[in-house]
């Protein structure tokens, strides 16, 4: 339950007014004192979150929110954080006592519904109250589902456990794999992982473990190597591998290596289809081609690291994208949760593989983007396209090697 990646679980947001209950309703269903609980309004000041097993769906992560009715300066920042959490929600809870259902729940009605989130309505405190036949038919016309729960008594929890298992979006159960798919059965795979100064001491990257896992458990079997002994390690096979998967870094010297008949990307670009869209973030790349000295490039990393020398983020991708354009541009870095809520001054968004982040927050950025008519690329995708390799690395996806050839017939006529 506890290792288990925050990335691969089921998020589950709570939000409501402040002291509706939404801290103790989280403490019953987790059956710990997970959130400060008090009778003081706003006592939740920054989302909290909290990992368990939740059978039959497996590893959740649920989400207690401040309260989105907060007042002054800190009760700003209070709900801007809040609303972050709408991003990474793949199930939303509207927590509100009985008879108080007004403006607030509304608008996350309204927030949630409009980015197709499953959601369930908890009358809490069902002791004092109960909620209005009016808006439970309107509810009910609604089609959504609504639970009275008395958090403090053990009530109802039951009932919110079934209907949470009922809520679970198919994109969630459905999601696409890592590498699975790509690789039959009894087939090898080699997995080239660079040891350098980035690398953590005595294991592997999230991404990389995530990879082999998935590669077993589609019955293939895997061979890991640096980047310096990949060619003699491709020469004492007897067979090529059915996949090349480098870490994007290693990019030329592996393309240089693997023979032009062997499948070749990276887990970066494996990272964009499985907690993202990839063709949206191929045609997203695309624009590198459009940028000029002086623009504005985003870069997100969804871990908050230390960046030491030659970082990945704030020193490669940089240099790869000047080099391309042939002239200065500026770069603004986030972490972690933080996206900005302007992004009309970038002329680019560049994510990372988002290893440590889950898929709806990444297709909530996409979706962001689109709105604003900035193209968002990934990592892997960006360093492939600004170092002319792109093509070979959208090989083992067509649909999405597609677009990327569609824009170089457009851009030659």
């Amino acid at each position: 339950m506890q290792t288990a990646p925050k990335g691969f679980r089921l998020h589950i947001g709570l939000f409501g007014r402040r002291n509706v209950g939404k801290s103790s309703l989280l403490n019953a269903l987790t059956r710990q004192a997970v959130s400060i609980v008090s009778d003081v309004a706003g006592t939740t000041t920054d989302p909290v979150d909290k990992a368990m097993e939740l059978q039959p769906i497996g590893p959740v992560l649920f989400i207690d929110t401040a309260g989105i009715d907060d007042v002054g300066a800190l009760g700003e920042m209070r709900i801007r954080r809040t609303r972050q959490v709408f991003d990474r929600t793949d199930v939303g809870l509207i927590v509100t006592a009985a008879g108080e259902w007004g403006v607030f729940e509304e608008t996350i009605l309204e927030e949630l519904r409009s980015r197709k989130v499953p959601v369930i309505v908890v009358f809490n405190k069902s002791d004092a109250a109960r909620p209005e036949a009016a808006l439970l038919d309107r509810l009910k016309g609604l089609k959504l589902p609504w639970v009275c729960t008395w958090a403090t008594g053990g009530e109802g929890l039951a009932d919110l456990r079934e209907a949470l298992v009922r809520a679970v979006p198919d994109e969630f159960i459905k999601a696409p794999p890592i590498v699975g798919d790509l690789v039959p059965p009894g087939e090898l795979v080699v997995l080239v992982v660079p040891i350098d100064k980035e690398a953590p001491k005595g294991r592997l990257i999230l991404p990389q473990v995530q990879t082999i896992r998935d590669i077993l458990d589609s019955d293939a079997y895997c061979m890991v190597v640096k980047e310096r002994e990949l060619r003699d390690a491709l020469a004492r096979l007897k067979s090529p591998p059915a996949l090349v998967v480098t870490d994007s870094q290693a990019f030329l010297e592996v393309a240089a290596a693997t023979p032009d008949n062997v499948p070749l990307t990276s887990f970066s670009i494996l990272f964009a289809r499985t907690k993202g869209d990839l063709n949206q973030l191929v045609r997203g790349t695309m624009a590198i081609d459009r940028l000029q000295p002086g623009d504005h490039v985003l870069i997100c990393e969804s871990c908050t690291h230390h960046p030491i020398e030659e970082d990945i983020g704030r020193e490669k991708i940089p240099r790869w994208l000047r080099d391309y354009v042939g002239g200065r541009l500026e770069f603004t870095h986030v972490q972690g949760h933080d996206f900005p809520d302007d992004l009309s001054p970038y002329r680019l968004v560049v994510q990372c593989g988002a290893c440590m982040g889950n898929r709806r927050e990444v297709l909530s950025r996409i979706v962001r983007c689109r709105q604003a008519g900035v193209p968002i690329s990934n990592y892997g995708l960006t360093i492939a396209f600004s170092l002319g390799i792109l093509p070979r690395a959208l090989g083992p996806f067509p649909d999405a090697l597609e677009a990327c050839r569609q824009h170089s017939r457009h851009a030659a006529a």
